[in-house]
């Protein structure tokens, strides 16, 4: 998530699904060249083919990630009692369901998502979804 977050694209990217199979079985990652080198480090110690070697599996855990260069200026017990103010609050619709804030795209329209000769038991929960 973080890979993705910092590079707007997952780490095993390929147009070609192919590719994208091999970049995964062979744990092929392109950084770009605008990592940190510190977000870098903890990426690599994160998805690490090598549990012996993988963040989070070693004797200290979830520590080994907080503690890590890269998160240095997080200060985590106030990230958990929520005492740190957000960044960006994005701007939301009034009425919940607001999906305003992420892109649309175009469907096919003759594509059959699900099963529509069943009734939805759940749609009232999604009444305002656009």
């Amino acid at each position: 998530m973080i890979f993705e977050m910092l590079a707007g694209y997952p780490p095993f990217y390929d147009q070609n699904p192919m590719k994208l199979y091999e970049n995964i079985m062979n744990g092929r990652i392109k950084y770009p060249s605008y990592f940190e080198a510190l977000a870098q480090d903890l990426l690599q110690r994160l998805i690490t083919a090598d549990l012996s070697k993988r963040f989070g599996n070693l004797k200290q855990g979830g520590a080994d990630i907080f503690q890590h260069a890269w998160f240095a200026e997080v200060n985590w017990e106030k990230l958990e009692r929520k005492e740190i103010p957000s960044p960006y609050i994005p701007p939301i619709r009034p009425g919940g369901g607001d999906t305003s804030q992420f892109p649309r795209y175009v469907e096919d329209e003759g594509a059959k998502y699900g099963d529509f000769t069943s009734p939805d038991v759940y749609g009232h929960l999604f009444s305002d979804f656009q």
